[in-house]
């Protein structure tokens, strides 16, 4: 059994109450009156572990607002505390290296987790990307069409307007002819027969 301790920084902050392990005698704290014996449910290296406590509080415990909902208690009178077991019990280490592997699985999984949407995000912003690409090539191949086809009409509108003027330069030549011949003319032709 270890000896009576003061020091609260090191006392268990998260506790319930026991019962009194068989062969332990009830001891008292500095007050004079029997200690309560507490059991350490904070998981913690103490975890399990029980211990003999003062049984009066500095100030009387606040009163319970719902049975959900509990006050802390206050800390008690003389601050007494004396650990009965020196070992955390089987039960207690086994939750413990449960908890460790529980903590460590979450963990990997996390992990794995997080792995396996950043290679998706990757993926996504491969594909994505590749589609650009394609997008960007399909629309260069669209504009190089589109020129092919743009200068293929307008040299086809070129020739067209090449023979349509080469027509038109005909008729004027033959119109400038037929002037000057008109002009050139004796009168002949001039009237309609029935006048001559």
């Amino acid at each position: 059994m270890s000896l009576p301790c003061s020091d609260q920084s090191i006392r268990p902050r998260k506790m319930q109450s026991a019962s009194l392990p068989r062969g332990v005698e009830a001891v008292r704290c500095w007050c004079g009156d029997v200690c309560k014996v507490k059991e350490v449910t904070d998981f913690s290296d103490w975890l399990g572990m029980k211990f003999f406590m003062c049984a009066n509080y500095e100030s009387d415990p606040s009163e319970s607002i719902s049975a959900y909902v509990r006050p802390p208690s206050p800390p008690p009178l003389c601050m007494y505390y004396r650990w009965i077991d020196t070992e955390m019990p089987d039960w207690a280490v086994t939750e413990i290296r449960e908890r460790g592997r529980r903590a460590w699985a979450s963990l990997d999984l996390e992990e794995r987790r997080e792995k396996a949407e950043a290679e998706e995000k990757a993926e996504q912003k491969k594909e994505w990307e590749d589609y650009c690409v394609e997008q960007r090539a399909f629309l260069d191949e669209m504009k190089r069409k589109n020129q092919e086809e743009k200068l293929r009409l307008e040299e086809v509108y070129r020739q067209r307007e090449q023979a349509r003027e080469a027509e038109r330069e005909r008729k004027r030549e033959r119109a400038r002819a037929a002037k000057a011949a008109e002009k050139a003319g004796d009168g002949k032709g001039k009237y309609p027969r029935w006048t001559q």
